[in-house]
C-alpha cells in the first residue's frame, strides 16, 4: 500500500488528530474539537470544527465522508454527502453534519464525527464533441437498467 505524507497543524482547540483506527481501515477518524456540546435538532444542520489545519500533497484531495455507525445508529450524516478538501486549501478543517433522525442528538467534544480519507486527483482535459460513442443504455436516465 503506497503511503503518503499528510501535513497536520494542530490547532489551539484540537482535541486529537485524525487516526486510522484498525490496520485495514481506508479512511481516519476525525473528531469534534468543541468546547461545548453542541445539540443537533432533528432536521438541525451545524458545522463542527476538528482543529486541524492540512497540508496534502500534489495531486491529492481529502474526502470527508460520513461515519457509517453514526448514520445507522443515530441518523447523522454530512450535510453535502462527501465533502472535498482541495490541495490548495489551507484553513481549519471542518464537518457539516446534519440530523436526519427524529430525535435530539448531542456532539461532544473528541466525539469521532466523520472520516477522511485521501485519494489521487485525475484532471481532465475537455474536449467538445458532437460526437459521443454509443452504447446500449444510451440516453436512458434514472432507473433506466432497473429498481
Amino acid at each position: 500500500m503506497e503511503k503518503i505524507i499528510l501535513k497536520v497543524e494542530k490547532l489551539e482547540h484540537c482535541a486529537g488528530l485524525p487516526e486510522y483506527k484498525t490496520e485495514g481501515a481506508a479512511g481516519m477518524d476525525i473528531v469534534a474539537s468543541i468546547n461545548e456540546p453542541v445539540v443537533l435538532k432533528p432536521l438541525e444542520r451545524a458545522l463542527i470544527p476538528t482543529g486541524i489545519k492540512i497540508e496534502l500533497p500534489r495531486g491529492y484531495e481529502a474526502q470527508i465522508r460520513p461515519r457509517s455507525g453514526l448514520a445507522i445508529k443515530s441518523g447523522i450524516t454530512l450535510s453535502n454527502c462527501v465533502g472535498t478538501i482541495d490541495e490548495d486549501y489551507r484553513g481549519e478543517v471542518c464537518v457539516g453534519l446534519i440530523n436526519l433522525s427524529n430525535e435530539e442528538f448531542t456532539i461532544k467534544r473528541g466525539d469521532r464525527i466523520a472520516q477522511m480519507l485521501i485519494a489521487p486527483v485525475v484532471r481532465a482535459e475537455i474536449k467538445v464533441s458532437g460526437d459521443l460513442t454509443s452504447t446500449a443504455r444510451g440516453t436512458g436516465g434514472f432507473g433506466s437498467t432497473g429498481v
